[in-house]
């Protein structure tokens, strides 16, 4: 039994890195490892899932669990990235050389690297790579973005953790894709460009217009609180009125059992798209990010529309011809999950190996 101390993204109200934390545990759960979580609502984290966490801008409470700890484990995610600030990758290279003063083992794993475009986030995220004892990354181009870095190791590839969580029980309710004729779908927008959303909001609220006017029943899914949630609302203003949402729910398992009653779903969100496959619902996604498009051709799904001259017509054309032959979809997306699933678990084989004896 190993004291493992997590890094990453969690407690801090986006769904997508809490799937991949609760992978995480289900995966390792017959392994008796101890654990703490570095956590952005510890109160949150532990009513949820039961985890004991560790505010992670405690910096005191951080660095005596970094001492007391047999290894710094980061179960997965993009978090050394600077799309969004250069000081995620910031905070979590000076996590990582922390561990290794301290004489710890650093594992990272089912990492997504990038995208890193500033002289410093390249720069701190190469050092960390390099200084970890051992580094699973969740996508072939992810190892290119290493070799970029200049990262001197060969790393693993495997899948997202998020794959290891398990499916929801099947419920009467399961195949009721909607009601009076017309079919639920979940979309799952987010924030994207320089105009902080507005044309995200735009698409959108046409391509929920196309859904509705053609026989299906758009459902928005919040997977970030604090980014979707305003963008809903935004969305729903722009409709004349509220729209049928997900927002606020307990947890990944809540919106696994909401999703698999679904036809389908259209997703920004890379973990919407992962959720939607965990419960073998077909996920057409929309590229934002380089990450997206990796996951689609994973997934056999079509090869996504980007954002650059998207537009919601494109979308609904794209997602109608997805599903035409859904019962084919939905058995070429369980193969392919099948087979994440088992690329996933190389995640915990490569943590066993990596840990002190």
């Amino acid at each position: 039994m190993a004291r493992l101390l997590l890094a990453g993204y969690f407690g801090c109200g986006n769904l997508g890195d809490d799937a991949i934390l609760l992978g995480f545990m289900n995966g390792i759960g017959g392994l008796s490892h101890e654990v703490q979580v570095l956590a952005g609502n510890v109160e949150d984290l532990t009513r949820r899932y039961g985890l004991p966490g560790i505010h992670r801008k405690d910096y005191g409470a951080v660095t005596t669990a970094i001492r007391q700890c047999d290894a710094l484990v980061f179960p997965g995610g993009s978090v050394f990235q600077d799309a969004t600030s250069v000081r995620s990758v910031a905070y979590y290279s000076r996590l990582v050389s922390e561990a290794k003063k301290a004489g710890k083992r650093v594992v990272l794993l089912g990492q997504g690297v990038g995208p890193l475009t500033s002289f410093f986030g390249k720069r701190w995220a190469g050092s960390a790579f390099n200084a970890a004892d051992l580094v699973v990354v969740r996508d072939q181009a992810s190892v290119g973005a290493l070799q970029a870095l200049g990262y001197r190791g060969r790393p693993i590839v495997a899948a997202d953790t998020a794959f290891l969580l398990p499916e929801p029980p099947v419920t009467g309710e399961a195949t009721a894709f909607g009601a009076g004729g017309s079919k639920s779908v979940g979309v799952s927008a987010r924030p994207f460009g320089k105009d902080k959303g507005r044309s995200v909001v735009q698409i959108f609220a046409e391509l929920a217009r196309l859904l509705n006017s053609n026989g299906f029943i758009p459902t928005f899914i919040e997977m970030d609180r604090d980014e979707d949630g305003p963008l809903i609302l935004e969305i729903a203003k722009t409709l004349g009125g509220k729209v049928p949402d997900m927002r606020g729910l307990a947890g990944p398992r809540a919106a696994q059992e909401r999703i698999a009653r679904m036809h389908g779903v259209i997703a920004m969100r890379l973990h919407a798209g992962v959720l939607a496959a965990t419960v073998g619902v077909p996920a057409y996604m929309v590229s934002y990010d380089p990450k997206v498009t990796a996951f689609a051709n994973a997934i056999g799904s079509p090869a996504p529309p980007t954002m650059q001259g998207l537009t919601a017509q494109r979308v609904f054309d794209g997602f109608v011809a997805y599903l035409k032959d859904r019962d084919r979809a939905v058995a070429a997306l369980r193969q392919r999950t099948d087979d994440l699933r088992r690329q996933a678990q190389t995640n915990v084989e490569a943590l066993a190996s990596a840990l002190p004896s």
